[in-house]
């Protein structure tokens, strides 16, 4: 590849937003659902279900239910995003935006497969 080619096509990378956020997965079944954060919402859904279906995700209720219920039986849902800009501080960003939906929704116990917040 020559060199004018190579710097086009990095032109073009850095021009792909990216965006930052908050999804949820909902069990259709019993209507619990699962809040948390990505730096890069694209791919998310797909690295959620090849986790889920190795039975390798870390939340261990949600991944019995997957594998019990089946991956049909589960929606995906980016619930708010923001771009990522250079300067964005994207931890600090997210744990943010975390709180406000984890008060929103309160995905916890019989609600959700989240762990409730430490008093």
């Amino acid at each position: 590849m020559d060199k004018q080619r190579r710097k086009e096509l990095i032109e073009e990378y850095k021009q792909i937003k990216i965006y930052m956020g908050i999804f949820q997965v909902k069990n259709t079944v019993s209507g619990k659902i699962f809040v948390a954060t990505s730096t890069n919402l694209k791919n998310k859904w797909f690295t959620l279900r090849l986790q889920l279906d190795m039975g390798r995700f870390a939340n261990s209720e949600l991944q019995k239910d997957w594998l019990k219920l089946g991956e049909e039986a589960f929606t995906y849902e980016v619930i708010e995003d923001k771009e990522v800009k250079e300067d964005t501080d994207k931890n600090w960003e997210l744990k943010q935006m975390e709180k406000v939906w984890l008060e929103k929704l309160q995905p916890y116990e019989n609600r959700g497969y989240n762990y409730p917040p430490a008093h």
